[in-house]
Formats: C-alpha cells, structure tokens, sequence
C-alpha cells in the first residue's frame, strides 16, 4: 500500500470513528449540563467549596469564579514547582527554576500547555502527577463550562443567571473527562506507552557504555493531555517519543482524543439550543477549514522543497517513520486546530508552506475545530460577526438564533476575537525589537521570523506546540510568553461571558421572512468566509515576511 492510500485510510478511520461517538457523546454532554441531580461525588465538591449547586450566577459571578479559580491554581502549581524537593518522587530534581516555574503555572492552568523545560530532568512525578495533570483535567473543564454559559445565553430569555460555574466544572471533570480519560489511558497501556512510577531503567548501549533510559507514568498523563487538547508531554520529545505514542495506532487514537470532544460539542450545542441544523452548520464550516488545510500541510511536505529534501528525495526530517508524512501531517493539523500543542513531528523542520499552515490554523483563532469548550464559543462568536456583516449589507439589525445582536453584543464579539491578535502580534513585535532575541533564534531570515511568530501565536492562542528552533528559556521569553498566555486566554472569556448575559437578558424574538436562515449552506459558506478574510486582514502582513516569503524562496 503506498503513503497516500495509507494516510488516506488513517483519514477515513478517523472520520469514521468521531461520526460513530458524534451523536452520543453530544446529547450526553447536554444531558450533563441540563441534569437537575448531582451524584454523591459532587455533592461532596460542593460541600468541601462551601457551594450551593442549586444557585445561579450572574455573568460577573459566574467570571470571578473563573478568574478566583485559575488564579489560585496559578499560585498553587507555582508553589508546588518551587517546592519540589519536600514531594516523594523526585528523584533528586530541585526546585523548578523561578521563571520557568511561573512560566508553567500559567501554561497548563490556560490550557496553553507550553513547555520551556526538559521533563526528564526538571519535574519529578509528584509535579507531574498532583500539578501538571490535575491542570489538564479542570483547565479543560472550564473552557466546557464557558461555553456553555454562552449556549444558556441563547436558550434563556430574560434573566440574568447563566448557571453555577461550580457545578459546570464539577460536571465537566467528573462526568467526562475523568471516564473518558480513563478508558484511553488502559487503551494506550494496552498499545505501549508506557506506565510507570520508576525514574528510569539502566542500560547498556552496543558500545558498553551505561545510559538511563528516563520512565514516566505516562499512559495517565497522555491520556487526558489530548482528550483536554492541553499539549504538552511528559517526555521532551513529547507525541514523539515511543513512551507516549508507540505507534501507528495509537498515533490514529490520540488524533482522535483531540477532536472528538471538540468536534461532538457542536451536537450538544444544536442539541441545547433546540435546533441540531445549527450544529452542524458550526460543524461543516469547521470540517471545510480542518481538510484545506490538512491538504495544504500534506501537499506542502509531500512535494519537495529546498535542496536538502531533493538530495534526499522526501521530507522526513523531524519526523518519525513509524508514522510517516500522513501520519505526521494529520497530527500537525489537528493539534495546531484544537489549540493542543502536543506534536508528533519537529514542526520548525516543516517547509514553509507546510509550517505556514500548521500556524495559519491557530490564526484562524482555533476554531477548526478548536480546544474543548474554547472551540465552540469561539466559532459561536464569529458566527454573531457573520450574521452582523450580513446585517449590515441588508440593512437590518441582524439577528442570531432569536436574539438581536446590537452594539454591546457585537462590542464584545469583536474583543474576543480582536484579543488573540492584538497580544501576538505586540508581543512578537516587542520580542524581534529586542537585541538578545537574534542569538534565541536558530534560524535567521524569514524561517527565524516564523519561529517568532509561531511562538506568539501559539501562546497567544493558548496552543503550546513550537517550531523548537527557538530558544526560550531567558527571562524575557518567560515572562512575556506567560503574559500573552494570560491575556490571549481571559480576555476573551471575560468578552465571551458579557456576551452571554447580555444574551440571556433579552426575550426571543420571531423569526420573520426577514431573518437570516443560519442553518443552510448560504449561511456556512458566510461563517467560513469570515473566518478566513478576519484571519487575511490581521495576519497575512506578518506571515508575508515569514512563511510566505520562505515557501517561495
């Protein structure tokens, strides 16, 4: 069987797979969140937190609760760094490195999951365990419940509650994550990542010469690192590594972990919302972005380019065999569209045009099909963005899913989607400004550019993968990266969450014979082209000097 007829069936297994869990992960998912009961293990949550489950928030409420409950996950996995050495399973490993340690705590409590470390020598276990995957589980669950208070704005009229943040991120942990997560990490045991409490095994290589082979309890970690699209990997050769994906086939199930939540949140929504149409219009406009640009990203590394890849007659550097250029394309493109960040492949030794893809994916705001939760609200508020465009060609007050979308609305619409780019692109000009950055970067000219920029595209975006030509371990690197991983992931739910009370104050209006159809191929075709000329108006300057300029050099 040759590559393509090979990464074409891997595609065809994937599609297939997310269709079969589609329908009833989705309406399970609803079921969650509508459900009037809580199981003995959330009462017990609630008790500890001092909640009333029965109680409803405000929107403000409901954004102190997650602005409260990161901010302490921050100071607590920062402290838990800087203390490693009084935890069991450290094998040694001293505190974490101040900036490093600050760096980290606000990458996994984002979701961001950018990694400026070696694990095997810089976290033990217990930091591993207690901090980084316990991180994995509840920043997850809180892009969930974001988005849904933004499904309650739509479904609820004239209130001003959107539900109980608490009780949406118990849910969110306990009722999905953790049994999901679960399963899959037997599954990936079961097809050889590997599990393990023990630092490392002694061996001797063909030469007679001792080496360490680093161990993890990696199976655990992996599991949820995907199914969360949190990145980042206990190993430092992360999906790579043939401790976390040992191959073919589990490289095909954690593809899968990355989209399915995502992709079946669209059910849930239409589910919610009374009207199924609507997701699956949300859900085509995201299947048409996630397949050009696996095709540009396939296409791009499949057709040489550079002298390097001719004499070699492939482009297979910083890529493993086992899983070959589909295998590695079809990894890159949906962890660059689920604002994951783990990798299978070194994504700085892409070609231009490839690595160009793998970035364009998160400036499409990673709505293609998004991170768990941070998918679905974003491509929701680009849908109000179309609906207003197409308002403003008719001349009428548009309308979504019988709420009008007036000034406010729309106000905080645009911040949402205006933040990601406005963090990246100050922090990338600020970080080419600087006189230490030349000597960071690997490369110079327009691939030392695209370094720049995909790093502050992907914490901008909270995604964590890097192009790893970059060297980020300085204190500038640190601290700004942090910073634009903060901004990039609150701001907009702060916008997000506004925008869902405002929603859910109003009363629905009728749909008259003057209310755009959302529902039909006109208007996908409309969300898919507003995607795409947002994404072309704020980036296409940057990536004109970097990508673009490399892939045609």
């Amino acid at each position: 069987m040759s590559h393509t007829a090979a990464g074409l069936l891997q595609v065809g297994l994937l599609v297939v797979a997310l269709a079969a869990v589609y329908r009833p992960l989705g309406d399970y998912m609803a079921r969650v969140y509508t459900s009037t009961k809580h199981n003995r293990v959330e009462r017990a949550v609630y008790k500890i937190v001092r909640v009333d489950p029965e109680s409803q928030q405000h929107w403000k409420t409901y954004a102190a609760g997650v602005l409260g409950f990161s901010a302490v996950g921050i100071v607590l996995l920062y402290l838990v760094q800087r203390l490693q050495t009084l935890l069991p399973w450290n094998f040694g490993r001293g505190p974490v490195d101040e900036g490093i340690a600050f760096n980290t705590a606000i990458s996994f409590v984002t979701n961001t999951n950018w990694q400026s470390y070696v694990p095997e020598s810089v976290m033990g276990h217990s930091v591993q365990m207690i901090g980084l995957t316990v991180q994995n589980f509840v920043s997850a669950a809180v892009g969930i419940a974001v988005a849904i208070a933004l499904i309650r704005g739509f479904t609820r009229a004239s209130t001003d509650r959107l539900g109980n943040f608490w009780v949406d991120l118990t849910r969110g942990v306990v009722r999905i994550l953790l049994p999901m997560a679960f399963v899959f990490a037997i599954v990936l045991v079961a097809l050889g990542t590997v599990m393990s409490l023990r630092s490392g095994v002694d061996v001797s290589t063909v030469d007679g010469q001792g080496k360490t082979i680093a161990l993890a309890p990696a199976a655990s970690q992996e599991a949820i690192k995907e199914l969360g699209t949190n990145g980042g990997g206990i190993f430092n050769a992360n999906s790579s590594h043939p401790f976390e994906n040992p191959s073919s086939w589990s490289n095909l199930i954690e593809i899968f972990l990355l989209l399915v939540i995502p992709v079946s949140l669209t059910r849930t929504f239409g589910t919610l919302v009374g009207q199924r149409k609507q997701g699956y219009v949300l859900l085509s406009v995201m299947g048409v972005l996630w397949t050009g640009m696996l095709a540009v990203i396939w296409w791009a590394e499949t057709h040489l380019n550079g002298p390097a890849a001719l004499l070699a007659g492939a482009s297979m550097e910083g890529k493993e065999q086992r899983f070959g250029i589909p295998g590695s394309a079809l990894f890159a493109n949906s962890t660059t569209g689920t604002s994951t960040g783990a990798v299978n492949s070194l994504h700085d030794s892409y070609s231009g045009l490839g690595g160009g893809g793998a970035m364009l994916n998160m400036l499409f705001g990673e709505m293609t099909p998004g991170g768990v939760g941070t998918g679905i609200y974003s491509i929701l508020v680009m849908a109000i963005i179309a609906v207003f465009l197409a308002g403003l060609m008719v001349g009428r007050t548009p309308e979504y899913l019988g709420k009008k979308l007036g000034r406010r609305e729309v106000t905080c619409a645009a911040i949402a989607i205006l933040a990601m780019p406005t963090v990246m692109l100050i922090g990338s000009g600020i970080a080419i400004a600087q006189s230490d950055t030349s000597g960071a970067m690997a490369n110079s000219g327009a691939h030392g550019l695209s370094e720049v920029l995909y790093a502050y595209a992907s914490a901008s975006n909270n995604n964590g993968s890097a192009f790893a030509g970059i060297t980020v371990t300085g204190d500038w690197f640190q601290a700004s990266l942090g910073i634009c991983m903060l901004l990039g992931r609150f701001i907009p739910i702060i916008a997000v969450l506004r925008l869902a009370g405002l929603l859910a104050a109003q009363r629905k209006v009728p749909v008259t014979a003057g209310t755009l159809p959302t529902t039909g191929p006109l208007f996908g075709s409309l969300l898919t082209g507003t995607v795409v000329l947002v994404a072309a108006l704020t980036f296409v300057p940057a990536l004109a000097l970097g990508p673009i300029a490399e892939a045609l050099a």
